[in-house]
Formats: C-alpha cells, structure tokens, sequence
C-alpha cells in the first residue's frame, strides 16, 4: 500500500522532488554505508527510437482522468498524455506550463496567463473555458476527485480572456500554485470530458490532452499505447520515441528476467533485489535519483501502544538505521529525522529556512537499549505488543519489520506483523473497521507538492481523515494554516518549521528512511530523469537512442 499523497489529504488511496551530493543523506544523518551515486538526469539522447517498452511495477491503472489519479502507474502514464499548468522539474523545483506566466495582484487572487499556441490532440485549441473546465469538475462531488481538498480557500475560478484564467481566494493559500504542477492542475477539453461523461479517463471513454504523447490503444490487463504527437506546442521536447508501450508486470522476479531479456526496456521504481541483478548486467545501467518518497510506521488508534510517544521513542532507538538501510535498502536510501524527504523543500525559494529547521532538530537517534528500556517502564500504555500491517508481498516493508520486531524484543514489546491483501492495504487507511486488531502500519509514501505543509496537516490536523490517533495541538495547527496562508515564502517556511519542531516532539509516528528513486534503462535508452519528479513531469519526452543496441 502507498501513503498520504500530499495533493489529497482528504480523499486519496493513501498510496502516500539541488545536488546529486546535497541529497545523498539528510543533513546531520551522516553517509549511509555503500550509498549509491545520485543523478537527477540521464546522459541526453542522441537518436530516435521506433518503440520504447514501459513496464508499471504497481499494475496497470485504474484510471487515467487526472481528477481520480491517486498512485505510482496512473501517474507514470498521464505525466506524458497530458500537460499540467506548471511543469515540475528533475529538481523539484517550478517551471511555466501551460501556464506561460502567472501574476499575483493581490493576496487572494491568482492570474494564469496561458499558451497561445497549444492544441489538443485533435486539433482544437486549447483555451480558458477548458482550463476553468478541468479545475472546477475537481470540486464536483461527482467527479470523485482525490484533489477536491485543493479547492478548500478558493472561491471563483472565470475565464477572464481567451487565455486567461483568474482565481479567487476566500483566504490566501501559498500551496495552491505550486499544485498546478501535478495532477491538479492538467487540462483537459471541455467538450471531450462532457461528452465521455464517467467514461473519461477509463479504457473506454479515453482522453483528450495536449502532452507529448497520445493515448491511442488501452488494452485492459495487457497493455497501454502511446503515439507521439507530432504537434506538440514544446517545441524543445519533441518526442524522439515514436511508440511508447506500457506493461503490467508486478512480480519483481519476472520484472528483472524481462528487463534482463530486452522484453522490457526500463523501468522506474525497481526494486532492490532487482537493481542488484541488473547492475552485474550489460543489458543497460541502473540509475539512483534523489526521491520525494517517505516510509515511516505510523499508529493508526488513539490506544495502540505506538500513540504513546515513550513507546514511539523506544522503539526508534533500537531500530538500528543504518543497518536498515544497507541490508533492506541495498545502500539506496537516506536516514530521516521526520516523515518529509528533503528534495520536498531543497530547491524552493526558502530552501535556506527550510534546512535551518530542519537541522535545528533533534539528530537521528544512535540504537540505545538502555535508555529505551527506560522509556518503556515510563510509558503510560500497558500494552506490550504491538500489531503492524504490511501489504503482503511487500518484502521491503516487510524486512524492515523484522529489523524492528528482533530490536524491541530487546525492551520487552513483542510486534507482531500482520499480512493484509493490498484491497484491504487500502481499505484500512479509509475504513475504521479495517483497522480493528492493528496497532500501527506500514506507510510508503511520496510527497507530490514540492511543499511540506500539506503533508504535515494531513497527520496533524484534526480533521484529517488520517488523524487516526487523534492527535491534538492547537499551535501546530494554528502554524500550519499561518503557513499556507502566508504567500512570502520566507515567512511561510519559518511558520511552517515552527510547527515541525513541534510535531516532531509528540506525533506518534517512526520515521524511517527515504528510498533512492531507482529506475533502470536499457542500454539503447537515455535521457528520462533519474529523480522522483518523474511522476508529474512528461519524462517520455525526454527518453531517445544511445546507438547501442536494437533501435
């Protein structure tokens, strides 16, 4: 199962982007044994490709209609389909999209000046009506969108010129802009959506989008088909791969002998196993990028004995990190001092303020038996086991557990580790009756907005539909909306560190690491981004031939 998703804090499957050298550990973390090289990019393409295979590791989507995208393989796939009104960068960092420029005349209000030259795939023009169109059908109940919350301080969103858009803020909110860099922020046509109605997006009703490559051939359990378009407004990421074909292939097994036969060209999120396999290949090379994503356990009740923060703060000092990290991770991971990756914040405007909060917490606690037998004897819970779930098949996450379960039977907790099909995996974060029996659970997770706010309000706020142990500060609330309703972006950052050295103090949650983005490529392949901004940037576009190999 994946974690909170930061661009739904109150609807998403909780499936929950600087230098290669500044991201390799967290500050104050130290080196991690054997860590890897990171990349942002891949060496540019030379050439042009007739057909490029994609594998998704976490299936095949369930839909592709940006207001429903809510994980890892529907997100890979529309990134190159459709455009979004900002661009993320390799680095995390904002870029024009379809938006060429954008204004902010007063604190609740935002002007998008769009693109003059853009059409959809069939040829008509992109214009306001489809932006405002693709925004507002967010907040519509019955689009079920995983982005509504999104919507929360804005009150109008008009066309106010052929191509412009101009929204309105019921109260000021730094965080919005910066989403118009994922899926919130894609367009769609107007008119193809309404005629689709709730077909849009699926295998039956398709799209109808402006990137780089268009949705030809969705055939359900085989594969997805993607032509370049020929018309593509960025004349700087003109497609060199002609056919882009996505496959389905889950098991990690069957994944590494078909990347290592040719019969898939590349893939990102492989797994560790896998990148040791294909690394004493010749096949093609494995690359490490800086990564957005968090694995952290989290309880999930107010009486788990994990909501009790002496019990928290036990069992992170016997969890022995860097053990962790070079056994389960393969060296291809950082140490975490709270639940937010670094990449979130490092390349914003206030990545200074950010990185001075962030240094100012505590460091990384040394394995320290002693003082964790301590903390038990002191804790309030009498409880003494502790149930986690996992997705079964998740070996990762599963190892990492039996790092845990072996260190707390040193201060007398007994963690049991509970398998869940991942139907139930996701039905837990959303049904309290799921949750009956467990004490905690695994989150993987990866931070979409390149801001730290909204993650840290979708486990702080007391409304959050992911607040399962009802946490309650008032001034870390308080904080947090400060922050997001603060559009200097110094400011914004200091309010927002002021609540992390909070939360950092109490929230029952054990940080754990932050997984390398680790994506393989073929040797006849180059130019796709190394880093985790893959998942909401058209990464395809820049993918193209080498020489090496069969073109």
């Amino acid at each position: 199962m994946q974690a909170p998703r930061t661009t739904a804090p109150a609807a998403v499957a909780l499936c929950l982007l600087l230098t290669a050298t500044a991201c390799s550990s967290e500050s104050g973390a130290g080196p991690t044994p054997s860590a890897p090289k990171l990349t942002m990019t891949t060496p540019a393409a030379t050439g042009a490709l007739a057909d490029v295979t994609w594998n998704l590791p976490m299936g095949e989507p369930t839909t592709l209609d940006s207001a429903r995208v809510a994980d890892y393989s529907p997100s890979t796939v529309k990134a190159n389909l459709c455009d979004s009104l900002l661009r993320l960068k390799p680095d995390y960092s904002l870029a024009p999209g379809l938006a060429a420029s954008w204004s902010q005349p007063d604190t609740t209000t935002l002007v998008l000046n769009l693109r003059k030259n853009v059409t959809f795939w069939n040829g008509h023009p992109l214009t306001a009506h489809d932006v405002v169109a693709s925004l507002r059908r967010q907040g519509d109940p019955a689009t079920r969108s995983v982005n509504a919350s999104l919507l929360t301080h804005v009150k109008t969103i008009t066309a106010t010129g052929a191509h412009q858009v101009t929204v309105r803020f019921k109260t000021p909110d730094e965080m919005f802009l910066k989403a118009l860099a994922t899926s919130f922020g894609t367009v769609n046509e107007a008119a193809y959506m309404k005629k689709a109605g709730r077909s849009y997006g699926s295998a039956k009703g398709g799209l109808m989008c402006t990137g780089p490559f268009e949705l030809t051939a969705w055939k359900p359990g085989e594969s997805i088909t993607a032509t370049r378009n020929a018309n593509y407004w960025d004349t700087s990421l003109k497609p060199k791969v002609k056919k882009l074909t996505f496959k389905f292939i889950t098991d990690g097994s069957t994944l590494t002998s078909a990347l290592l036969s040719g019969q898939i060209d590349g893939s990102y999120e492989i797994s560790s196993a896998g990148a040791r396999a294909l690394t004493s290949s010749d096949v093609g090379t494995v690359y490490y990028g800086p990564s957005a994503q968090t694995n952290f356990i989290a309880a999930i009740g107010a009486e788990s004995p994990l909501a009790d923060q002496k019990i928290a703060d036990a069992l992170s000092l016997v969890l022995d990190r860097d053990a962790l990290i070079k056994n389960v991770y393969n060296g291809a991971a950082q140490k975490l001092k709270t639940f937010t990756p670094s990449l979130v914040w490092r390349h914003g405007e206030a990545a200074d303020v950010f990185a001075k909060g962030h240094d100012a917490l505590p460091a990384i606690p040394a394995t320290d038996v002693d003082r964790a037998k301590k903390l038990v004897g002191q804790a309030s819970s009498p409880r003494r086991t502790l149930t986690v779930a996992v997705a079964a098949g998740d070996q990762q996450s599963q190892q990492t557990l039996t790092f845990l379960q072996a260190g707390a039977k040193k201060i007398g907790i007994k963690v049991v580790i509970k398998q869940l099909q991942p139907t139930q995996m996701s039905g837990l974060f959303f049904d309290p009756n799921l949750r009956k029996g467990l004490d905690a659970t695994m989150v993987l997770g990866y931070v979409e907005i390149p801001d730290p706010i909204s993650y840290a309000q979708l486990l702080t706020a007391p409304k959050s539909p992911f607040n399962w142990t009802n946490y309650r500060n008032p001034k870390v609330t308080s904080l947090l909306g400060q922050a997001q309703a603060t559009l200097q972006p110094a400011k914004s950052a200091a309010l927002f560190t002021q609540a992390q050295a909070l939360y950092s103090k109490n929230l029952p949650v054990v940080p754990l690491a932050s997984p390398h983005e680790r994506m393989f490529l073929n040797k006849r392949l180059s130019g796709a981004p190394a880093s985790f901004a893959y998942i909401n940037m058209p990464w395809a576009a820049y993918l193209g031939g080498t020489g090496k190999g069969t073109s």
